[in-house]
C-alpha cells in the first residue's frame, strides 16, 4: 500500500480478516473438511491475521449446524490456546521456503493491480467482467483438475473408500420452513411500517452521499435503523445503476 499507492500511516494499519476456503470444502467425505480448514487456519493466524473465520465443514452442502460450528470454533481454540506455535508473533519468520512463497504471492497481486489498472482501475474492470470473468475461469479450471485427477483431493478423486465416498448429510440438514419464510416476511412488512416515517429521509441521504462519492459506510450504519436491505439497494440503483452480466 505504501509502495504502490503512497499510502498514509493510517492505511498502512489497516487490520485485515481471514476466512477459510470455502472452495476447499467437499461434499465427499465431509469429515475430512474440518482437516483442511485447520491447515488454513494455521497458514492465517501464522500470517498474523486479525481476525479468522473458519468454516463448518457441512457448509459444502448445507446451513452449518450447531455441532458442526462448534468444531469449526474448537479450530481456532485449540491452535490458540494449545498448540503454543501462535504465542510467538510470526511463528516461522526466517524460513527460506516462507519467505519464497510470500514473494510469489506479492507479486502475483501486484500482477492482478496492473492488470485491473490497465483496464481503468477496479471500476473499468468491472464495466469489462474482468473480475467475473478471471473468477469463472479459475472455477471452472480448479473442477477440471478435480474431475480428470490433476489436483489429487483426498476422499474426494483419490483415496475412496469402498462405498465411492458417497456425500453423507449430517444428522441436521437446516432449511427454512414455509412457517419461517411467511414470518420473516410479516417481520419485514412491521419493519416497513414501524419506519415509514422515517426511511425516505434514511434513503434520500444516503442517495446524496453517494452522489458527492461520500463515505457511504458511515452513512449505511444509519440507514440500516430504518430500511431494510431491499429498499437500500433500490435506492442505490437508481443513483448508480443496476448491474447487467452479458452472456
Amino acid at each position: 500500500m505504501k509502495e504502490k499507492y503512497g499510502a498514509n500511516e493510517r492505511s498502512q494499519k489497516l487490520k485485515y480478516h481471514i476466512q477459510t476456503s470455502g472452495r476447499s470444502l467437499h461434499a465427499q467425505e465431509i469429515d475430512f473438511n474440518d482437516i483442511r480448514t485447520t491447515l488454513q487456519a494455521l497458514y492465517a493466524i501464522y500470517d498474523n491475521c486479525n481476525s479468522l473465520h473458519t468454516n463448518a465443514y457441512d457448509e459444502a452442502i448445507t446451513t452449518p449446524t450447531e455441532e458442526s460450528v462448534r468444531r469449526a470454533m474448537a479450530i481456532q481454540l485449540i491452535i490458540n490456546r494449545e498448540l503454543g506455535s501462535a504465542k510467538s508473533e510470526n511463528f516461522l519468520q526466517g524460513s527460506f521456503a516462507v519467505e519464497e512463497l510470500t514473494s510469489l504471492v506479492e507479486a502475483a497481486v501486484l500482477a492482478e493491480f496492473e492488470r485491473m489498472n490497465d483496464r481503468g482501475g477496479v471500476l473499468g474492470a468491472m464495466e469489462r467482467m474482468y473480475q467475473r470473468n478471471k473468477i469463472q475461469e479459475e472455477s471452472m479450471y480448479y473442477e477440471m483438475q478435480k474431475n480428470n485427477g490433476t489436483l489429487p483431493l483426498i476422499g474426494v478423486n483419490t483415496f475412496l473408500n469402498k462405498q465411492g465416498s458417497p456425500t453423507i448429510l449430517p444428522m441436521e440438514v437446516i432449511r427454512s420452513t414455509n412457517d419461517e419464510k411467511e414470518q420473516q416476511i410479516k417481520n419485514l412488512n412491521a419493519f416497513h411500517e414501524r419506519n415509514k416515517d422515517s426511511s425516505e429521509e434514511a434513503l434520500q441521504k444516503l442517495k446524496a452521499v453517494a452522489l458527492q462519492n461520500g463515505n457511504l459506510f458511515t452513512e449505511l450504519m444509519d440507514c440500516v435503523k430504518y430500511c431494510s436491505l431491499g429498499q437500500i439497494t433500490h435506492a442505490l440503483y437508481e443513483v448508480g445503476g443496476q448491474y447487467r452480466r452479458s452472456m
